[in-house]
């Protein structure tokens, strides 16, 4: 009986010292969402998590389903031919869509980079509660960004940057480092 125990108290006490704290792994697992996407320029990954931090929704930006992204363009051009912008499906909306529960009210959402106004009309739309973004857009366009945020300010929805705790990044491309 004493040598279980002992093997008890060692177990406990030879527990791993660093793991992913929650925010860490779901904005983790946003980022890994956007490494699906085709987009040459933007990668953008968005994951949807409940009060009980089970992931309910995931999305990355990319074409409409059953359209190819080879049949799309990915510039920013100014006519449909060359503007991706007409076409791509941005990962907020991605992660509604496909939630895996009826209602997603209350939930948080946590995306790579700050979202649009046009999301953040879906994102008031669907009842959730919380947006944690990783980074703005570079350069941020200031005209989305003041609309964002007053449509979440009058849509009560809250609104925070991601904070790195222990100096974890994350990585999307090659100009991104990483730093566990």
């Amino acid at each position: 009986m004493e040598t279980q125990t002992n093997e008890a108290k060692v177990e406990k006490s030879n527990k791993r010292s660093w793991n992913l704290e929650w925010d860490e792994y779901f904005m983790a697992l946003a980022f890994l969402s956007a490494q699906r996407s085709k987009d040459p320029k933007t990668q953008v990954g968005a994951c949807i998590v409940n009060n009980d931090k089970r992931i309910v929704g995931m999305g990355y930006n990319g074409m409409p389903n059953h359209c190819k992204g080879e049949d799309f363009p990915w510039g920013k051009g100014q006519t449909a031919e060359d503007n991706k912008h007409l076409y791509v499906c941005h990962a907020e909306l991605n992660a509604v869509v496909n939630k895996i529960q009826a209602d997603v009210r209350g939930c948080r959402m946590y995306v790579t980079l700050f979202p649009c106004n046009e999301c953040a009309k879906i994102i008031v739309q669907s009842g959730l509660e919380e947006v944690i973004y990783y980074k703005m857009q570079d350069p941020p366009k200031e005209q989305i960004v003041k609309a964002t945020k007053k449509i979440f300010e009058h849509g009560n929805i809250k609104l925070t940057e991601y904070k790195r705790e222990r100096g974890t990044e994350f990585k999307i491309g090659p100009e991104d480092s990483i730093i566990l």
